[in-house]
């Protein structure tokens, strides 16, 4: 049965690494003993991927530890070098793990320039390793198990940690054996793997079938997803898909499946559920012999097959001629829990046990913390200039859709849809219309609920460890010397209310976006509508072609030209503003070296104004010159205006005109609302989700010290004297004490074995004698009847279960898991009564009484078949 799957390692290409980061050094660092030792470093790390890489790897865990090592290194030198495609550029080139030959779709070799890249191949291939190192392991021994199930929970830790990261690290689509979907099914083959493990442990150490059971049932549970995610996805290549890792799976969730029926019978059979007992059993022995008619060129379970039989043969015996037990059916019967004792290895680098980072004294946290003080201002200038233009561009269209303009101009037929209505139209009904603002409308409340959900449970966290931590201090007192939680969780508290401030303003926001659809809602839902319903709601009115021609028409449509043109310039000017980019670390490293210190505000404001001084006088230049079209534009329309006839129809048509207008701008911006609404609560569930995991460590490592002390206090309470020491009245006193008090038990009673018999494994009690009688001589015995010798001359009629009927007990010759009953003996009258202290009484035989050649009366057990004890009879030690 133990058959394991591994998974192979992925190959790379050769990369010098030399080259280009002895480059950098040079660049950055000055000439000298600093420099010198990180080349040597940089070589160092070469050397280390030539190790780790360029070489067949043995199954052992010095090979392993070469592998943990580079991806230690690798994740210790990430923050340390600017790698990326336009400043230090490495590419690296591996090779899919499952390819042989094309026979799956999906890229056969990937080479990137990036280094989480190469941390994610690493982390594959010591995850591939580890499944090996764990197949190789002797199973018949208590090392091996231990040693396999960590290298399989190794295996499946890393395996989840890539399906996490590797679309983030790659930032383009991976191959297909570190895509996702494969590795979070490898993920769950290793824990599924590392649970069968446990449970072979707990077999091989004698565990209750009980805590076995729930082993094995989890085991199969595990089994079961694996081999639904490798059913119903196409995660796997299908070479590897189809032959090997299917069936076995399959195969491994029936199996364990069984055990666990095998070992939940022998509860119910302790429990007296002898037709519970046979229903598992039979469930068992169908699983087990599904797995051998389909599966058997990949799994063996003859052994396991054997072993239930004769476990449900003796069982269906017993019932038949003595219990009788109704025998439910499998669906009637109680689920078995389950226990989950392995979880995968969480990956928080450094892995290695001999990890020395090369590169230790490389860029201090100074400069990573002036970095992101700098990220922050950088992100605050962008979006001030940003907003004055959104906000510049937001009035003009206002002051625009109340004038009715560029409408007007193009409404002088009184009769027809302007083009500009009819494009505004066109353009709503591409967005999606009603439909997209509504939906994302829907979708906010429950983004908001969720990220209150985390912050509420990471705040409760807190409270509930505080209160325990204040009920302890008053219980204790000065006893309760380390700081208090209060004290200790004010940053925390201070963070959580700043998220909750954050919230209650994002919901304003919501609200104001939410009213302002109302009001434009009406006008949205016309524009929405075919162009023949659309003319037909917008009133008609006289035509005013005469005004077709006219100076005032030609101005006002030339100011209009260039106001579209200055929108058009702030468009392309947001975007040269976001793509601006510099590498401050390399400033602040000069600074570093120069100096000793680095002063963050001096040169990030200094080099924000470089970088963004003229971007701000384009935007100041825009914001003026838009300032005075549209006054440009108030004056020429006064005089289109008087120009144009009015009447009540032109009016009421106008009116509908700018309502449509606005209501078009007004889906715009609410669009763009709520899109950045979604997109600010989705990033916020990633903050709170790290702000809950803070927590969650803080909070598990306060009860750990709390745990700690309160074992102390328990300690040193218990050495106290409990009262205060009196004197003794002297009639009271025994002549044979010593004055000093009672005398001392003596030290040479046991002998050295015994006294160290405490720290062996205490042994089984001796076995009592069996049961014998001696019928009477006039009596004589028939040839059915049973023997009247002693059990070890009289072997059963079957062979009986090898340990199959519960936890393996003690064998002893002659007593092979039955015991002859003696005539007369009532199967029934023990179940009554509680005797585990008392000692055997041999059964005496009743004077008189002979064998029965033919069927026993009613009353008597049948003459030819061993009996088992009673349950509570100490035949067995008890565990």
């Amino acid at each position: 049965m133990a058959t394991f799957i591994s998974v192979p390692l992925k190959k790379s290409s050769e990369v010098d690494l030399v080259k280009p980061l002895s480059k950098f050094v040079t660049a950055t660092y000055p000439a000298g003993e600093e420099q010198g030792e990180y080349i040597r470093a940089v070589e160092e790390l070469n050397k280390l991927r030539r190790n780790a890489l360029g070489r067949p790897l043995d199954k052992h865990e010095s090979s392993l530890e070469i592998l943990l090592r580079y991806y230690d290194q690798l994740c210790a030198v990430e923050p340390k070098f600017p790698f990326s495609e336009n400043q230090l550029c490495l590419t690296f080139t591996w090779k899919d793990a499952f390819d042989k030959g094309s026979l799956f779709g999906g890229s056969v070799k990937l080479a990137l320039a990036s280094l989480g890249y190469e941390k994610t191949c690493v982390l594959f291939n010591a995850a591939a390793l580890a499944s090996q190192i764990a197949s190789e392991q002797n199973l018949d021994n208590d090392e091996g198990l231990k040693a396999a199930a960590k290298y399989y929970q190794l295996a499946s830790g890393a395996f989840g940690h890539i399906k996490d990261t590797v679309l983030s690290a790659l930032n383009r689509e991976p191959t297909m054996d570190i895509s996702p979907e494969t590795v979070g099914t490898l993920s769950l083959i290793m824990l599924a793997q590392a649970q069968e493990v446990i449970f072979l442990k707990a077999t091989s150490d004698k565990m209750k079938d009980a805590v076995i059971a729930k082993l094995a049932n989890q085991a199969a549970d595990f089994y079961g997803d694996a081999f639904k995610q490798c059913q119903y996805k196409d995660n796997l290549p299908k070479y590897f898909y189809f032959q090997e890792v299917l069936p076995v799976l399959a195969a491994k969730h029936c199996i364990m499946q069984a055990n666990a029926e095998l070992h939940q019978s022998v509860l119910a059979k302790q429990k007296k559920r002898f037709g519970e007992e046979i229903a598992r059993l039979q469930h068992a022995a169908e699983l087990v012999k599904t797995v051998a008619s389909r599966y058997d060129e990949y799994v063996s379970v003859k052994d396991l097959s054997d072993k239930i039989n004769r476990a449900l043969a003796a069982a269906k015996k017993d019932n038949d001629f003595i219990y009788h037990d109704r025998v439910p059916e499998v669906k009637d019967l109680e689920h078995i829990g389950k226990a989950a004792l392995v979880r995968a290895t969480a990956i928080t680098p450094p892995l290695s046990q001999k990890f020395t980072d090369l590169f230790e004294k490389m860029v201090p946290m100074a400069v990573q913390q002036s970095m992101t003080i700098y990220s922050q201002r950088k992100a605050e200038t962008v979006n001030r200039l940003v907003g004055t233009m959104r906000e510049a561009t937001n009035l003009c269209n206002g002051v625009l859709a109340s004038l009715n303009l560029p409408a007007a101009l193009e409404d002088l037929s009184g009769d027809s849809i302007p083009q500009s209505i009819a494009e505004k139209s066109r353009s709503i009904v591409q967005q999606g219309g009603l439909q997209s603002i509504e939906q994302l409308i829907r979708d906010l409340p429950e983004l908001l609920t969720r990220n209150r959900e985390i912050l509420d449970e990471s705040l409760k966290m807190l409270d509930d460890e505080e209160t325990t931590d204040n009920e302890l201090r008053g219980k204790f007192n000065q006893r309760w010397n380390r700081t208090p939680s209060g004290d200790l969780y004010k940053p925390l508290r201070a963070e959580g209310a700043n998220f909750r401030n954050i919230l209650d303003k994002a919901v304003q926001a919501d609200q104001v976006v939410k009213d302002r659809y109302n009001t434009h809602c009406e006008m949205i839902t016309l524009l929405c509508k075919p162009e023949n319903e659309l003319n037909a709601a917008i009133p008609s009115a006289n035509p005013t072609k005469t005004l077709q021609g006219s100076e005032v028409v030609n101005v006002l449509r030339s100011q209009l030209s260039q106001l579209d043109e200055i929108k058009k310039e702030r468009e392309t000017l947001e975007g040269e503003i976001k793509g601006v980019t510099f590498d401050m670390s390399t400033c602040f490293l000069t600074a570093l070296a120069q100096d000793g210190a680095i002063n963050e505000e001096q040169l990030s404001v200094s080099q924000l104004d470089q970088l963004y001084g003229a971007y701000n006088q384009r935007v100041q230049a825009s914001l003026r010159s838009q300032e005075e079209l549209l006054g440009q534009v108030q004056t020429s329309h006064q005089e289109f205006s008087s120009l144009k006839q009015s009447n009540t129809e032109a009016n009421q048509r106008e009116e509908v005109l700018k309502k449509l207008a606005s209501a078009h701008d007004s889906y715009v911006e609410i669009s763009s609302n709520l899109r950045e609404g979604t997109k600010f609560y989705n990033d916020l569930t990633e903050i709170l989700l790290k702000f809950q995991n803070k927590c969650s460590d803080i909070v598990f490592a306060r009860k750990t010290e709390r745990d700690e002390l309160l074992k102390e206090l328990q300690q040193s309470i218990a050495r106290e004297p409990s009262a205060p020491s009196f004197n003794v009245p002297a009639y009271q006193s025994t002549p044979a004490a010593p004055a000093g008090g009672p005398t001392p038990a003596p030290r040479t009673v046991f002998s050295p074995q015994a006294q160290q018999q405490p720290q062996a494994k205490p042994q089984p009690p001796a076995r009592p004698p069996p049961p014998t009688f001696t019928p009477p001589a006039a009596s004589t015995t028939p040839t059915n009847a049973p023997p009247t010798g002693p059990p070890t001359s009289n072997p059963p009629p079957m062979a009986p279960p090898s340990q199959a009927q519960g936890p393996p007990y003690p064998s002893y010759q002659g007593y092979p898991g039955y015991f002859q009953m003696p005539m007369g003996y009532n199967p029934y009258a023990y179940g009554q009564y509680n005797m585990p202290n008392m000692p055997y009484m041999p059964y005496q035989a009743t004077p008189g009484q002979g064998g029965y050649p033919a069927a026993p009366p009613a009353g008597q057990p049948y003459p030819g078949y061993p009996q088992q004890p009673p349950q509570q009879q100490p035949y067995y030690p008890q565990q």
